[in-house]
């Protein structure tokens, strides 16, 4: 029986660490086999991918380059992790996926939906999450958490404005694919939060 497929989404600040150890818990919890990876990265390649993405450079990135990057490494993700953690039936919890490219390359860099698109199609095939928690703050909130982290990374150094288009990418995916994403105020207290995602993750029929 193959396993399910669940990613973690929202701009910088938002708690998607710290949830998506509650939601491997909650699944552990119930017997699950859990995998948990990130994006981008999740293998040595694809890591290494990762840090040419993350790493603030005095040579300003292409916007097709850093899509062109971010395909590159989910292909490997996909192939060397993903799909077979899937085919044996544990449970893949990624943080981010490629709702994040519509809504940092797409919304973000405002490059247009249709290439994103077309390298989903040749690089997922139909391959999508079962379910997707946006995790979403006002920006302002989310960047001064972020902050607060320590030194920031290339995308954490963007104007707000950008976080802006990336926040309303997110919400309107949201918005068109409801059955698969919930969108979950992260702005409350913890545990205020995690009630909304244990009743997202009854979506999945979670096992007793």
């Amino acid at each position: 029986m193959s396993g399910r497929f669940i990613t973690l989404e929202g701009i910088e600040g938002v708690g998607k660490t710290t949830n998506l150890n509650y939601v491997r818990t909650r699944l552990e919890q119930r017997g699950i086999d859990v995998v948990v990876t990130r994006e981008p990265g999740g293998t040595p390649l694809a890591e290494e991918i990762r840090a040419l993405l993350l790493s603030p450079r005095e040579e300003p990135v292409a916007e097709l380059t850093e899509l062109l990057l971010m395909f590159a490494a989910r292909a490997q993700h996909l192939h060397a992790l993903i799909e077979p953690a899937l085919a044996r039936g544990a449970w893949v919890l990624c943080d981010r996926f490629t709702d994040a490219t519509f809504a940092y390359q797409g919304g973000g860099r405002q490059l247009d939906a249709g290439p994103v698109a077309l390298l989903e199609q040749l690089v997922q095939g139909a391959r999508r999450p079962d379910l997707t928690l946006l995790l979403d703050l006002p920006v302002a909130l989310g960047l001064q958490r972020a902050h607060a982290r320590g030194k920031p990374d290339r995308f954490e150094t963007e104007r707000v404005e950008f976080f802006e288009r990336v926040r309303q990418a997110y919400l309107e995916r949201a918005a068109a694919e409801p059955a698969r994403i919930a969108v979950i105020d992260a702005a409350p207290a913890l545990p205020q939060v995690q009630c909304q995602i244990d009743r997202a993750l009854a979506r999945l029929e979670l096992p007793a």
